[in-house]
């Protein structure tokens, strides 16, 4: 078993602005202190990156804006401009982050006068996340680094209907392969050694931290608590309580979310803005949808049930119980090798999106779609385009999703065969390690 040291607790510090602020650690709101030490060795663990400062508000701020910056890195005076901080306060922050060997220099840059400025970039493998996509046929896991780079990943066939013993199981057998085979790496050395902080970021940076595992799997589920609902086609998992499970198996903070919901955040994470719609028909049919940049559930995790809105009231009897649901007409048309007539549907659906919620853009994905990407654009696009004559609309545009998390959020309308089913996978399992790291860079959607 994977057994990561792990302290949950509340701590009350002097922040940055010289007010006491209240700081949780883990990505699931619980404070945590995440080391690591050889995979199913307990007690071996050493102290890592320490999770109760990153969850201060103004520390985060400055986080994004080093990963953001890239390679090239950001001054000390940029950093106190974007933010709005005081310098005093950035270069409080930037010290700390410095000795915990989240950053460090990336040169020095010209100044408009004076001396050189000292510029900071961060370090991506201060830090790491997996995510993992439960389909109910396969599990994809990814591991990433603070930059949301893949570092690492497997991909293994699943039956969701196996039972919770099985599932946990092969999940953290999966994590510790990833997790093991990462930690015997070498870190980066200091970029200037005799620098102040620089041999406490050395110390820092030998010790990978892994801040925590997302979880993605279909709906329904409730994302604040980690509990499955009546998961389509399972309703055995009803009530299990996902989070808690994996975090005590795993002896890490865990994040469940639908995946759907996960992909959704990956794309706006890699740079997808505005509002838009990600449709996913693979196995089931979902929607996750991203409305002013951030992703919306809903106060039961119950937005995006895309698949289940019934479109004919004496249609097939679909998997959750009711008659005619999008996700069965869909399916079914697959089924038969009515790719057009599936489009046709999945286009009807969208229209009603559209319509109710007044989106940017429609973006598709899931193994089925990236199988005849070309088809599904053209039948959604439409069905998209007749609603628009009739109201006399913009239509809206639609396009397949962009292949990963920290992509350019454009895809090229091509895939298929193998190749898009592990697209759409991968997009999933990007997505769900993002849900671990948004909230150490700010995002409140993670």
């Amino acid at each position: 078993m994977l057994l990561l040291s792990q302290r949950c607790c509340q701590s009350a510090s002097t922040g940055e602005n010289g007010r006491v602020n209240r700081t949780n650690g883990g990505p699931d709101g619980r404070g945590a202190t995440v080391g690591t030490g050889p995979a199913g060795r307990a007690g071996t663990a050493t102290a890592g990156v320490n999770l109760l400062g990153l969850r201060s508000h103004n520390t985060a701020l400055v986080l994004d804006l080093l990963r953001t910056a890239g390679a090239e890195g950001i001054s000390r005076l940029e950093l106190a401009e974007r933010t709005g901080l005081t310098p005093q306060a950035v270069s409080k922050i930037t010290a700390r982050l410095r000795t915990d060997g989240l950053a460090a220099d990336a040169g020095r840059r010209a100044s408009t006068g004076g001396k050189p400025r000292t510029v900071l970039r961060l370090v991506p493998d201060a830090g790491h996340a997996v995510g993992v996509h439960l389909d109910r046929d396969e599990l994809r896991a990814v591991l990433v680094d603070l930059d949301g780079t893949v570092v690492g990943e497997r991909n293994t066939p699943l039956d969701l209907g196996a039972g919770a013993e099985a599932v946990l199981t092969r999940v953290a057998g999966v994590v510790e392969e990833l997790w093991g085979e990462r930690d015997g790496e070498p870190r980066e050395a200091p970029a200037e050694p005799g620098e102040p902080g620089d041999e406490a970021a050395v110390r820092g940076r030998h010790r990978l931290s892994l801040l925590g595992a997302g979880i993605a799997l279909p709906g329904p589920l409730d994302h604040a608590r980690g509990v499955l609902h009546r998961v389509t086609g399972f309703p055995e998992w009803d009530g299990f309580p996902l989070r808690d499970a994996l975090s005590q198996r795993l002896g890490v903070p865990v994040v469940v979310d639908k995946d759907t919901n996960a992909a959704a955040l990956g794309l706006a994470v890699g740079g997808e803005g505005g509002s838009f719609a990600y449709l996913h028909l693979g196995t089931g049919l979902g929607a996750g949808l991203v409305i002013g940049g951030s992703v919306h559930r809903g106060p039961r995790t119950g937005a995006g049930e895309f698949g289940h809105q019934v479109l004919q009231l004496d249609g097939p009897r679909c998997g959750c119980g009711d008659r005619g649901c999008i996700e069965a007409l869909c399916l079914g048309a697959v089924a038969r090798g009515d790719t057009d007539e599936a489009a046709r549907v999945l286009g009807t659906g969208a229209a009603n999106l559209v319509g109710l919620l007044d989106i940017d853009r429609v973006l598709l994905g899931g193994r089925i779609v990236e199988a005849a990407p070309e088809t599904f654009v053209r039948g959604v696009r439409e069905v998209l385009e007749a609603r628009a004559r009739r109201t006399g609309d913009t239509p809206v545009p639609v396009r397949i999703a962009s292949g990963g998390g920290r992509g350019d959020g454009r895809g090229d309308g091509r895939g298929g065969g193998d190749g898009g089913r592990r697209e759409s996978g991968q997009r999933v399992a990007e997505g769900a390690a993002q849900s671990v790291l948004a909230p150490v860079f700010g995002r409140g959607d993670g």
